[in-house]
C-alpha cells in the first residue's frame, strides 16, 4: 500500500484548529488560509499537493480534496493530487521534482491525512511550514510545503494500517468537501477571481 499519513503535532505554536463539526467552519477556514493566501505575491504561484492514496479510506482525504478543486475548473489553481492521480509514498520525490521543474519558487500548500488522540479526530489544522508525510505510519518521506493543512482522520498510537483501512468513510468525505469549499473560497478572495472564473463555487 502507498500509504502518505502524516502526523499531528499538537505542539506546534503557529497551528489553527477547527473542528469540521462546527457549523461555521468553512467560514472561519477560509478566513484563517485567506490570511495566508493574500500575503503570497500575485506573481508567485499557489501550488496545491494533496498527499494520500485512494486504496485507504483513512489516508483517502488528500485525493479527494484535490478531486474537489478540481472540479472547478479555475486555469490559476495549480494542483497535484487527485483519486485519478494520486501523490503518495511511492512517487512524492518524483511529484516534488515535477512541481520545481514546472514553477519558480512557488508557495506550496501541503494538504495531508494526519492520526491523532481520540478527542482530536475531525479536527482540521492550518499551520506554518512543511508537512511530514508519512510520519504516523513511520515512513520517511521528504518534508513539503511553505504551510500545509492536515484533517485529522482517526486515532494514532496503535496498529496504523489497520486503523486507516477502518476509518469512517463519512468523516473523510464531509472533511474533503469542508477543506477544498475553504481553500478554493479563499484563493477567490486572495487572487481576486471574478465570478466568471469562480462559476463552480458553491
Amino acid at each position: 500500500m502507498k500509504f502518505s499519513l502524516g502526523l499531528f503535532n499538537k505542539n506546534d505554536p503557529a497551528s489553527y484548529r477547527f473542528n469540521y463539526s462546527d457549523p461555521d467552519v468553512v467560514d472561519s477556514l477560509t478566513q484563517r488560509l485567506y490570511q495566508y493566501f493574500a500575503q503570497v505575491p500575485a506573481r508567485q504561484q499557489i501550488v496545491f499537493v494533496c498527499i494520500g492514496t485512494d486504496r485507504s479510506t483513512g489516508d483517502s482525504l488528500g485525493p479527494l480534496i484535490g478531486t474537489h478543486l478540481q472540479k472547478h475548473h479555475y486555469s490559476g489553481l495549480h494542483l497535484f493530487g487527485t483519486l485519478d492521480e494520486p501523490v503518495h509514498a511511492m512517487n512524492l520525490n518524483e511529484s516534488i521534482s515535477e512541481i520545481e521543474r514546472l514553477y519558480d519558487s512557488p508557495f506550496v500548500v501541503a494538504i495531508d491525512a494526519c492520526l491523532g488522540q481520540v478527542s482530536s479526530v475531525g479536527c482540521i489544522t492550518v499551520a506554518d511550514g512543511p508537512v511530514k508525510p508519512g510520519a504516523g505510519v513511520q515512513k520517511e518521506l521528504p518534508p513539503l510545503g511553505n504551510m500545509h493543512v492536515t484533517g485529522i482522520v482517526n486515532v494514532g498510537g496503535f496498529m496504523e494500517y489497520f486503523v486507516l483501512q477502518n476509518t469512517r468513510l463519512s468523516v473523510v468525505m464531509r472533511m474533503s468537501e469542508i477543506i477544498s469549499r475553504s481553500i478554493f473560497r479563499s484563493l477567490m478572495l486572495a487572487r481576486r477571481i471574478t465570478s466568471a472564473q469562480a462559476e463552480h463555487i458553491d
